[in-house]
């Protein structure tokens, strides 16, 4: 970024406005973060909501797509992750579960106050493949586009021999097939009365929104028509009356391209995928830290109001060069930065261990998933990263509900690669990617007092396991990140997972 640029963003930034987005995602007021169990089975969210997720004050949990997939096996016999994307009707019966499953689901966990977002693919059905058996035992016949189980027929989608070549021409990207996925024309009334279908099946069933598959690739009106159709949530789950479904849609821009997020953001919110390409070269230390003083919608990025933000998802961390979990010191300081900034609605990432970018999450040999086992230390086994386990990760989530309605105060940068800010008086943070020690006495805004640092350890009664930071009564405390240390930030706040005691 220019440097002539930085004082007009500085001034704007400090006391920028604070974006609630609890209303719209419909969030309990003290949670936040939306967490992606990805390819996690219905009763084992379930589990989760209620021994992790709802105590460790996360906001929602987005789930793997619910509708009936083709089955895909790979060359090795194993079957892979990418076939949930594969729709073969909308029967609620995929590798996750069933209804039965799903319900159980979504009842235990709005019980304990943790949303569930329902990923949902209706761009498209199938390629065409060897096998044409779906995970609800439905079949299709693919050269004559005919889904029997819906019903579909060629009639209700486009062209059948139009394959997206030119990502520069809308209307190709909107009307033809992504990498030979059948893809349907929501412009066709049958069509759209199906996915609304679909859609209110599952708000019915308890989900407080829906995160929208490929909506780059159809048109944004169609989507509207078909959202303004949908029910308002389920009051029978805790939802007040009259409320609306959180809607946000993966449109995929990272600049110079024809289709904008904001053609889509009338409708509902977007994934904000610049952010992870973004903040994947300031914590490489590519870019200096000190330009996130002016982080938003300064970096062209799309309105904080409408943006849900982060650093990699499940198409992503399989090579489009992000930070993810094999990256690790660099991916949690990426993660803390983005659950302190109050810019977009976070989302962060739960992964099972791959070494290929085809391969399925843990399954037994009668390609049933397994369950995650839980460790001592809270994280998990059996195949299973838990990225949300992490201490770093879900100690930046009470972080977040901590400083909940304030501001960024306070902000500190030694010109380069050190910087430091607080959320008004509620919450400080530091990050040092110098390659030198970071030592300062700095201006914390918090009361004083003093903290743990939730980033080197927690809180035991009185005692903290890892850093301790005394407040001064000016505001100031002394800070050092080493330039070598586990993690390069650190972390304090009023919240009881962070204060001591304070006067």
């Amino acid at each position: 970024m220019s440097t002539m640029l930085f004082p007009l963003i500085a001034c704007c930034l400090i006391g920028a406005a604070y974006s609630d987005h609890h209303d719209r995602t419909n969030q309990l007021p003290d949670r936040s973060t939306i967490v992606h169990l990805f390819e996690w089975k219905w009763r084992d969210i379930a589990d989760e909501c209620e021994r992790f997720l709802a105590p460790k004050g996360f906001g929602g949990v987005q789930i793997s797509p619910t509708s009936e997939n083709l089955i895909i096996h790979l060359p090795d016999g194993s079957r892979t992750w990418y076939e949930r994307y594969q729709v073969m009707s909308y029967k609620l019966k995929t590798r996750s579960g069933d209804r039965e499953d799903f319900l159980n689901m979504t009842r235990r966990c709005n019980q304990v106050g943790v949303r569930v977002y329902a990923d949902v693919v209706v761009n498209h059905m199938t390629g065409d493949h060897p096998s044409n058996i779906g995970t609800g035992g439905s079949t299709a016949d693919f050269k004559k586009y005919s889904y029997p189980a819906v019903p579909f027929n060629q009639s209700h989608f486009h062209h059948p021999f139009c394959i997206i070549n030119d990502y520069n021409n809308a209307a190709e990207v909107r009307n033809c097939q992504l990498l030979g996925l059948k893809d349907l024309n929501q412009t066709v009334p049958y069509v759209r009365q199906k996915i609304v279908r679909f859609f209110n099946k599952l708000i019915k069933l308890g989900v407080a929104g829906i995160r929208v598959d490929a909506a780059k690739h159809m048109w944004p009106t169609d989507l509207g028509a078909i959202y303004s159709r949908l029910h308002n949530l389920n009051t029978a789950f805790g939802f007040r009356p009259n409320t609306k479904p959180y809607i946000y849609q993966e449109v995929i821009y990272y600049g110079n391209e024809p289709i904008k997020p904001q053609e889509y953001t009338d409708y509902g919110d977007v994934t904000e995928f610049k952010v992870g390409s973004e903040l994947k070269n300031v914590f490489r230390g590519h870019n200096a830290l000190k330009w996130l003083v002016s982080w938003g919608e300064a970096w062209a990025l799309s309105p904080s109001e409408t943006a849900l933000v982060f650093i990699d998802n499940h198409d992503t961390q399989r090579g489009n060069d992000v930070l993810t979990y094999k990256e690790s010191r660099a991916y949690k300081a990426a993660i803390a930065f983005m659950l302190a900034h109050p810019y977009g609605e976070p989302r962060i990432m739960s992964s099972y261990f791959f070494e290929k970018n085809e391969q399925g999450p843990p399954s037994d040999s009668q390609e049933n998933i397994v369950s995650p086992s839980i460790n001592k230390d809270d994280t998990c086994g059996n195949g299973w990263v838990c990225e949300h386990r992490w201490r770093q990760i879900y100690q930046m989530v009470a972080f977040r509900n901590a400083v909940r309605g304030t501001f960024i105060q306070n902000w500190w940068d030694n010109g380069n690669n050190q910087i430091a800010f607080s959320r008004g008086k509620k919450g400080f943070i530091v990050f040092n990617v110098e390659g030198r020690d970071l030592d300062q006495r700095l201006q914390t805004g918090l009361p004083p007092g003093e903290y743990c640092d939730v980033i080197t350890g927690k809180k035991e009664g009185n005692t903290c396991t890892g850093t301790k930071v005394t407040v001064s009564n000016d505001g100031t405390a002394h800070i050092r990140v080493p330039a070598h240390a586990e993690d390069m930030h650190l972390a304090i706040h009023v919240g009881k997972e962070s204060s001591l005691q304070t006067s």
